[in-house]
């Protein structure tokens, strides 16, 4: 267990904030996993200041189990920390810092048990595979999984580490997170006649919006453990104007839909662009560079596999027979939808993720430990 909290120690020490770069901690990890004689692969960004990092462990046959974690944090600025959020403190039976339930305790326990997984003399693999900026709407997991598809054998199963309990999740909403840029004129506000408010197009659009969440509660999907169990459609940012008495030129507002898997996401994004092009038409009528611009991030859900190879083998690790949904979104979909089979199942509580004073109870981690361990038995037969 001690190799364990030094592995925890050691992934939290690393300031993996998702606005700074990963590269110092894939740079330990992979000289850590050098050490066992095993070859990671790297896929960088665009910028080359951060990476994913895969790794396989056994030989390279089918019917290995990938092991995903992400490696970088949320902030933890105007955070009131009781201790150093990057230095791990073992307290009552809890271990403290950033990180530590969301989610490197996870990678930690796999890291910890590559010695153990070389002994076993696995007849098939077990797959590593650690990716950057989860946390700011999982950008880099899906260049990764596209060279793992291409590179590794078959894979039988992957297992998102994400803090459950170590409760078998097998399902959550998808995210489409959108930024709305309107682009107006400017004119004094006595004379809105010569101008053109971004302001007030933009709660146009705010108001359609409006009326589609409303629309959306009504479409409830009974019989899962998932509050609330229908899509959802939030106002987050609205940014508009530079004083009062001034036809604001310009309006930025945020939403965000987090639809059920099964949903035809295209039905609301197609209802919200075209009320858009109503308005910036009318706008363009009477300015004709005004402008709607969107932006759209998507993260796709995870959907229940009944019977599938990630289930099946989950309930057989953990010993349960029921499984849950779970109302963040992970990186489980983008392998989901990839081909592989996918679950989600990890220590921790999500309840201690992004908070101060975040922690992970040694129960939590003793029984992730178990876990893994019964997979390495397994993947040894």
């Amino acid at each position: 267990m001690q190799h364990v909290k030094d592995m925890i120690s050691k992934l939290v020490s690393f300031d993996t904030v998702s606005s700074k770069s990963n590269l110092p901690i894939l740079d330990y990890i992979e000289a850590y996993l050098a050490e066992y004689g095993v070859e990671s692969h790297r896929v960088y960004n665009a910028e080359g200041d951060k990476a994913n990092l895969y790794a396989t462990i056994g030989p390279k046959v089918a019917g290995g189990v990938v092991l995903s974690g992400h490696t970088d944090v949320v902030p933890v600025d105007n955070q009131d920390w009781s201790t150093d959020p990057f230095d791990v403190i073992e307290k009552d039976g809890k271990l403290y810092g950033r990180g530590t339930a969301d989610m490197k305790s996870y990678s930690a326990i796999n890291l910890a048990l590559v010695p153990d997984m070389i002994k076993a003399d696995l007849k098939r693999p077990i797959h590593l595979a650690l990716s950057y900026d989860e946390e700011v709407g999982c950008l880099g997991a899906p260049s990764m999984i596209d060279e793992m598809v291409k590179t590794l054998p078959p894979v039988h199963a992957v297992i998102v580490g994400e803090p459950t309990n170590m409760q078998i999740a097998n399902m959550h909403k998808g995210m489409n997170a959108g930024r709305v840029y309107v682009r107006g004129l400017e004119a004094h506000s006595s004379q809105p006649h010569l101008g053109c408010s971004a302001n007030l197009y933009a709660a146009r659009l705010m108001v359609e919006i409006g009326k589609i969440s409303d629309e959306l509660k009504e479409n409830k999907l009974e019989g899962i453990d998932l509050e609330p169990n229908y899509s959802t459609l939030n106002m987050g940012i609205v940014q508009g104007g530079i004083a009062a008495n001034i036809i604001a030129r310009d309006c930025m507002f945020s939403w965000d839909y987090r639809n059920l898997p099964d949903d035809d996401v295209s039905i609301v994004l197609n209802r919200i662009y075209d009320y858009a092009n109503k308005l910036e038409a009318e706008m363009k009528a009477i300015y004709s560079e005004a402008s709607i611009r969107i932006e759209l991030l998507q993260v796709t859900g995870l959907k229940p596999e009944h019977g599938g190879a990630a289930e099946t083998l989950v309930r057989e690790l953990s010993g349960r027979n029921s499984v849950m949904a779970v109302p963040y979104g992970t990186e489980a979909g983008q392998f989901q939808e990839r081909g592989y089979s996918t679950v989600i199942c990890g220590p921790g509580s999500i309840d201690q993720a992004h908070k101060p004073d975040e922690f992970i109870t040694l129960d939590q981690v003793q029984k992730g430990l178990a876990f893994t361990q019964r997979l390495i038995a397994k993947q040894a037969q």
